[in-house]
């Protein structure tokens, strides 16, 4: 893979400042809300976009009223409250019954959702469980958003409905490392153990990012015409998320990402165009079901399994099994 399918890179063509706009009388929901990609899009979204509001959702609810703070304290005056009200949400991607939570209050609070940005994620961590039984990189990126889209597709499907001229969207946070992925994309056989026996940390990785792309393209061909759905890869963006690389990855972690920060890396204002665009750049110019790279552009070096569709809707029906029962 060369760096510069990996990485991403060229000058953003879309500018939240200039590019964005209205958002007036929607509601979006942000994961990851309270740093990184997700701070900053909670941020510009509110700052330009001004929707009537944003759920930051994070896993400790404590950081996403300490994000919120801050997001509010950054906005003019006569921004805050009366333009967009930023709600704290507590979401733990890695637990069905934070999910379920989480998803129900936003049910119960809100009467319509316009655009569900699934920006959370880890990344090469130890190997582990999810609390119900996943491997841990695939159970979060993967499984956590799944059910939370499941359970919010009611009320998306409701804003389409009531709206005219609809413009619902469903914009996932993937990576261009999901071409890291074994060959046969997903080992669904042993996705319910950690895997650690057959896959690298950063193959878990690549699987779970595979697995955005494949439930995005999915997602897209099942509600054709009643929302909008994609994946954005950011670039490699300067943000703390590569710090999980465990002992076996030190060398990295110490020697190679300090290089590549300080060389390929882009700051979080920059990375977070590509998911704004997603969410709200004309929808003509936005095509569902696709994987874009910065900014705006399809494509970009991928598994060969990336555009599969058998593959992508063996992964929403295995999917769909494993969270038979999960309600609100």
């Amino acid at each position: 893979m060369v760096l510069s399918s990996l990485f991403g890179g060229g000058r953003p063509a879309f500018t939240a400042a200039k590019d964005m706009p209205s958002l007036a009388g929607k509601v979006v929901l942000v994961t990851g809300g309270n740093s990184g990609l997700g701070k900053q899009s909670v941020l510009d979204l509110a700052r330009y976009g001004k929707p009537a509001v944003i759920w930051l959702a994070a896993r400790k609810l404590e950081r996403g009223q300490q994000a919120a703070d801050d997001i509010a304290a950054q906005l003019p005056a006569s921004s805050t409250p009366a333009a967009t009200t930023i709600k704290p949400l507590d979401l733990d991607l890695a637990s069905f019954a934070s999910v379920r939570a989480a998803a129900k209050r936003v049910v119960a609070e809100s009467a319509r959702l316009d655009i569900l940005l699934l920006n959370a994620g880890i990344m090469a961590t130890a190997a582990a469980l999810t609390a119900d039984g996943y491997e841990e990189q695939f159970g979060t990126n993967h499984m956590g958003h799944a059910l939370l889209t499941k359970l919010l597709t009611p009320l998306l499907l409701q804003t389409a409905a009531a709206t005219p001229n609809p413009d619902v969207r469903v914009v996932v946070l993937t990576s261009d490392g999901h071409a890291l992925a074994p060959p046969p994309g997903i080992l669904f056989d042993s996705l319910k153990s950690t895997q650690a026996a057959e896959l690298s940390t950063v193959a878990r990785y690549g699987q779970s990012k595979l697995a955005n792309i494949l439930f995005a393209r999915e997602l897209a061909r099942r509600y054709e015409g009643r929302l909008r759905a994609v994946a954005v890869h950011p670039g490699v963006v300067s943000t703390n998320l590569a710090n999980n690389f465990g002992a076996r990855y030190l060398a990295i972690r110490l020697l190679v990402l300090p290089v590549v920060n300080a060389l390929l890396t882009v700051s979080v204002e920059t990375g977070a165009r590509g998911q704004l665009w997603a969410a709200t750049a004309p929808a003509a110019d936005v095509e569902s079901g696709l994987y874009y790279v910065p900014v705006g552009k399809k494509g970009g070096k991928k598994h060969p399994r990336a555009d599969d569709d058998e593959l992508a809707a063996r992964l929403w029906e295995w999917t769909e099994k494993e969270l038979e029962g999960q309600e609100i």
